[in-house]
């Protein structure tokens, strides 16, 4: 029988509509029903999941996405996805969390604003150190909103012909004016830096120019864009003027740590976990440090065929000990 913990965690997942965790849990209480002793209610409930993710899977096939595609030399500029990542995904901060909450809500009613002659928020700069969310903030706006997220191929973008970057970004906004959507520049600062830098060129000051004009254009179709930077004191003064937000990511502190490889677990059997010593070890490490730590645990506990699906202390503590080695390794390559 399940437990109460275990009714409570199937009740959330189906409010929130997560299917696979309302899965996860059911195969749960049926490892719990085989150590009872229980084995044909156990089987019946292994076979009921199988089933259910069996339908999905042919559901997921049959329906036909409508998928926003760029077409001409917009194929060379932009790549499109259907995120189903959510904001309750992302471990952020308060003032984080409720500011991009703000963002969906005025999206969501944009028609009321317009009403009153106002407009929605639809420009955010993302700031902070690598690795701590920001790139996936623009998927989960993008899950949340039920919009193709573009993310612009800055390699693409960028030509040493002169007129030709600025030529190829009124496309993109011209794209951001016909088809509604979120537009991710990441690693902004490649076409933001600063006029006034020793290095700078004239072509580059006049695809800064050309962006701030962009950006101030009426937004036809309320589509979001989002910059996203790892150096935003490398970044030209005006642009700060020209975003309504401008969010500052940190790395995770061990609240943060806690929370973010509790989340990404929580289909697993955590119940012997010691997370004091988990958080001295993740200390410093990024939140996509932490996801694809809490990937590989997840794997190793599948591959292991344990009914309860348990993970220990351990597990955990190798895997971001091998995160925190690939970061070494990277920092000796780019040091030396």
């Amino acid at each position: 029988m399940a437990t109460a913990q275990q009714i409570v965690a199937l009740l959330s997942s189906h409010v929130q509509g997560d299917e696979e965790q309302f899965l996860s849990i059911a195969l749960q209480v049926a490892a719990n029903e085989a150590r009872r002793g229980h084995t044909q209610v156990a089987n019946e409930l292994r076979k009921l999941v199988d089933a259910a993710r069996q339908n999905n899977r042919e559901l997921e096939r049959d329906i036909a996405i409508p998928i926003s595609r760029p077409k001409g030399e917009l194929q060379s500029l932009l790549t499109v996805t259907y995120p189903k990542d959510r904001l309750q995904d992302l471990v952020l901060s308060h003032d984080v969390r409720a500011r991009l909450n703000r963002l969906v809500e005025q999206q969501l009613q944009r028609d009321k604003l317009h009403g009153y002659s106002q407009r929605p928020r639809t420009t955010l700069l993302l700031v902070g150190p690598p690795g701590s969310g920001k790139t996936m903030t623009g998927s989960a706006l993008a899950g949340e909103l039920r919009l193709p997220l573009f993310a612009i191929r800055l390699d693409a973008l960028i030509s040493r012909f002169m007129g030709e970057t600025a030529s190829k970004l009124r496309l993109i906004f011209d794209q951001i004016g016909t088809t509604r959507g979120v537009y991710l520049f990441d690693e902004f600062d490649a076409i933001g830096g600063r006029r006034t830098a020793d290095n700078d060129v004239g072509e580059m000051r006049r695809v800064l120019n050309s962006f701030l004009q962009f950006l101030e254009e009426p937004n036809s179709t309320d589509s979001v864009v989002i910059a996203t930077t790892n150096h935003p004191d490398l970044l030209d003064r005006a642009l700060f003027r020209r975003f309504d937000d401008i969010i500052e990511y940190v790395l995770p502190d061990r609240d943060a740590i806690r929370n973010l490889l509790a989340t990404r677990l929580r289909s697993f059997e955590l119940s012997d976990i010691e997370w004091s010593e988990i958080q001295e070890t993740a200390i410093g490490l990024s939140q996509a440090d932490l996801v694809r730590a809490a990937g590989e645990v997840a794997k190793g506990a599948i591959l292991r065929d344990d009914d309860d699906l348990r993970i220990s202390t351990k597990d955990i503590i190798d895997a971001l000990d091998e995160r925190k080695a690939m970061r070494t390794i990277v920092s000796g390559i780019i040091d030396g």
